[in-house]
């Protein structure tokens, strides 16, 4: 019996969870048992890691497109067995050269297998009215670390990182598999979302692209300070003054601050314009460094709630401002265009604020604020009447 939209998104919600868990949250835990074993350093580890998020950023174009075609079903299920065969040669890596072999075939999957391919996958089955199924299973799904972080600790702990990575694998296999399986083709009767015979295509007019160009460098910006404030929050905040006790406690407060925007974004403002929502959620991160610079260590808990909550609005806003602005049509394509510059900007953020973090302390923090104040300004620059909901397409009836 086919899954209703609540099972849908609780399916896929649970699917993400695992995706993420098993490859964006691994190197947090594994990678210095997998440096020491390997006999490299932990530089080493994260640059494997980097060059899978760069592979994930050229493989999304590819992977939208194929779910515009055919459907999110059989994409997602594929990215199961590349995570497994993945994980399965990380945990079977005796050196450099198969530490950065396996990391490139897990980045094929998570180009293929991450948000962008679940918003793809629902766009491509609700449509215009996907928006509130985008915030469940980013709801769900933000539970990833929570989940992920503790089960590698007790895997690696218990029975040592390959066989942690091998677990992971299986996981895929007998959990991730199925779960995928269970989401509904698109029905026959929908408009297709890949440019086919019959379907008249929006015209790539000047605001279109400008638009793209503006969201592509906002999603960018947004990612870069996620990604680096993910790498080096505890750091930074102990550079700015914190204790280590007070930067870990803040660093606690991120998740549940994303997903409490989340259920304020599935509440209160899903009544409210996903651009502005968006731009509130942008400004959040420049406000929260301004009270850290203010009130010092005492306000870093609430630099670390307001980071949180505009980080988990923006991951929302990376499925449904392409939507809202561009419509329907050809979504998973344009979407792994769009997030293509994201994607190279977090595989470089760590590195990167890393460099900056050393050279001037908690004057970092200026250029993180600077970032995310840019990419608040570049959404103003999206108009409204590029921002409203278009006609929809029209298909040649036979």
């Amino acid at each position: 019996m086919p899954l209703g939209r609540s099972g849908t998104v609780a399916a896929l919600g649970a699917a993400q969870t695992l995706a993420w868990a098993s490859t964006y949250y691994l190197p947090a835990i594994l990678a210095a048992p997998m440096a020491r074993d390997l006999g490299v350093s932990m530089p080493t580890v994260f640059a494997a890691f980097s060059v899978a998020l760069v592979v994930s950023a050229l493989t999304g174009p590819r992977s939208g497109a194929a779910i515009d075609r055919w459907g999110g079903r059989p994409v997602l299920m594929a990215t199961n067995g590349i995570f497994a065969l993945g994980l399965a040669a990380l945990a079977a890596a005796q050196g450099p050269v198969g530490l950065f072999a396996a990391w490139i075939v897990i980045g094929l999957g998570m180009g293929s297998g991450l948000y962008e391919a679940a918003f793809s996958t629902l766009v491509r089955l609700y449509g215009r009215d996907s928006r509130n199924s985008i915030t469940g299973i980013t709801l769900i799904a933000g539970f990833a670390s929570t989940v992920g972080w503790p089960l590698s600790t007790w895997l690696e702990g218990a029975l040592g990182w390959r066989e942690a990575c091998l677990a992971w694998a299986g996981l895929h296999l007998l959990l991730g598999l199925p779960l995928n399986a269970l989401l509904p083709r698109p029905p026959a009767e929908c408009a297709p979302m890949a440019a086919e015979p019959g379907v008249a295509a929006a015209p790539a007019t000047a605001p279109s692209w400008r638009a793209a160009v503006i969201l592509s460098a906002v999603f960018a910006a947004t990612w870069f300070i996620s990604t680096a404030m993910a790498a080096h929050l505890p750091r930074l905040l102990q550079a700015a003054g914190a204790t280590l006790a007070t930067a870990v406690f803040v660093g606690a407060l991120i998740g549940p601050s994303q997903v409490g925007a989340r259920l304020l974004e599935f509440g209160l403002l899903r009544k409210v314009h996903p651009l502005l929502s968006a731009r509130i959620a942008a400004a959040l991160h420049p406000l929260g460094v301004l009270a850290l610079v203010l009130g010092g260590a005492p306000a870093a808990a609430l630099f670390g709630v307001l980071h949180g909550a505009g980080n988990g609005i923006l991951t929302i806003a990376k499925g449904t401002l392409p939507l809202v602005v561009f419509g329907p049509q050809g979504y998973g394509h344009r979407q792994g265009w769009l997030m293509l510059p994201a994607r190279v900007a977090q595989a470089a953020a760590p590195w990167l604020f890393g460099m900056a973090l050393d050279r001037w302390g908690a004057g970092a923090l200026a250029l993180s604020a600077s970032i995310g104040a840019l990419a608040f300004a570049a959404l103003f620059l999206l108009q409204a009447n590029w921002s409203r909901e278009p006609s929809p397409p029209q298909v040649a009836r036979p």
